[in-house]
């Protein structure tokens, strides 16, 4: 009876982009917690950047999930992670500069894998060698490698230097050849870099710990849970326009994968999209603007990288790329951000179908052969050319905005129950039902 009665418990709320990230999550996990016990990342690494507003200044988070300036909420950077020890102890720092209470609110699984040195130089050769992908340049990708080529380093290897020290040496020896002899590239230093990384281990130990265990009694026990992604649902590895994907599972299905919780443990899908379409670095992007359009866009919105600072690609709200990732995820609701960007537009559209060679396209494709070739459809929408960043309800928008939103309801089959307005935690409609 105990075991039924902990299947039916469904206390994890996933807050996951359904478009090319960048979609705004940080603001909405931000927002939602503050009646949460636990946020927790399930995917990728300190390529992600979440941008938080925090007492009027702006703040961005890599690896620490965004409910931390919730003075409530712990962190748990789940075994799906990998781990970059660096990125974080300069996040933690940062963290305590700011006067927060983080005793006991900050928890790295034991099984989340590490960036190492060498991933970091094999990813920027790699990009600057070969045909680019966009990659931040972090180390996530052939962290990820090393993770299925079972040859990673785990977190709680950091907790037993001569374990630790084994597998060091074992990795360098196999990468400093191919570095030196592949790539034509110096060799790394291995003396330096276990120093390093046995530095780690005061420095974290307090924080390692079965965060799987963890959250599976937090569930058991009704504690409120929000499961965090980076990056967003159209660059999956597996559902994405691959190869420009990132190297993890942003989708819902990475959540139980990432965090070692059961599905029947999940309540709602939230799925955080932009009012209009970004997509930072290489890869098919069907609704862009390059032309005057997508550079307001840019410039209105700030649309720079939060990890990287790279320009974003703007382009109009993409409905028929929405309705495949909700398909994919299951999404319930959806959180709109950037609402107020739109503002200074006399004219607004929405790709509602695609064509290809002439005929309608059934469903998105993620071969770059159909997606580079598509031709977008558009509805048109008439701009409302009002300031939004006061208005608290719904129901006060302005008409058109209203039009637009139903619309983008309508076409993807979902309801809308966030609507950002700006960049504050106040700035924001709920929509109750």
């Amino acid at each position: 009876m105990e075991f039924l009665f902990y299947l039916n418990i469904m206390s994890v709320k996933v807050i996951l982009g359904a478009q090319w990230g960048d979609e705004g999550k940080g603001k909405i996990v931000d927002l939602l917690s503050d009646n949460i016990d636990i946020t927790a990342r399930y995917q990728g690494g300190a390529n992600a950047g979440h941008t938080i507003i925090y007492n009027g200044n702006q703040y961005v988070l890599h690896l620490i999930p965004s409910g931390i300036f919730n003075d409530n909420v712990t962190c748990v950077i789940g075994n799906g992670v990998v781990f970059d020890p660096e990125s974080f102890l300069k996040e933690l720092d940062m963290l305590k500069g700011l006067g927060l209470d983080l005793k006991n609110r900050i928890l790295i699984s034991h099984n989340a894998h590490l960036i190492m040195p060498y991933h970091k130089v094999l990813d920027k050769i790699k990009e600057n060698q070969t045909e680019k992908i966009g990659t931040t340049g972090m180390g996530i990708g052939p962290a990820y490698v090393d993770k299925a080529n079972r040859i990673g380093i785990k977190t709680i290897d950091l907790l037993d230097k001569k374990t630790l020290k084994e597998k060091i040496k074992k990795n360098l020896k196999y990468y400093n050849q191919v570095l030196t002899s592949v790539y034509n590239s110096n060799p790394l230093d291995e003396i330096k870099i276990i120093l390093q990384y046995e530095s780690y281990s005061s420095q974290l130990d307090d924080f390692i710990t079965d965060t799987t265990l963890y959250l599976n009694n937090a569930i058991k026990s009704g504690k409120k849970i929000i499961a965090e992604g980076a990056q967003g649902a159209l660059l999956d590895v597996d559902h994405g326009t691959y190869p420009y994907v990132t190297s993890s599972n942003p989708t819902v299905g990475g959540v139980c994968t990432g965090l070692g919780i059961p599905p029947t443990a999940i309540s709602s899908i939230i799925g955080v999209v932009k009012a209009y379409c970004t997509r930072v670095g290489k890869g098919p992007f069907p609704t862009e603007l390059n032309n005057e359009l997508g550079d307001k866009l840019r410039k209105i919105g700030v649309e720079y990288g939060a990890t990287t600072g790279r320009p974003r690609r703007c382009g109009w709200f993409d409905a028929f790329a929405l309705k495949y990732s909700i398909m994919i995820n299951g999404i319930q609701k959806l959180a709109v951000t950037k609402l107020d960007v739109l503002n200074d537009f006399d004219e607004i559209f929405i790709c509602t179908s695609y064509e290809y060679e002439g005929k309608t396209v059934k469903t998105f494709p993620t071969d770059l052969l159909s997606l580079s070739a598509i031709t977008p459809v558009y509805e048109k929408f008439e701009g409302w050319k009002t300031d939004l960043s006061e208005i608290r309800k719904f129901e006060e928008l302005p008409e058109n905005a209203i039009k637009y939103l139903s619309a983008i309801e309508k076409y993807c089959g979902v309801g809308i129950s966030i609507i950002s307005v700006g960049s504050k935690r106040e700035q924001t409609i709920i929509i109750e039902n």
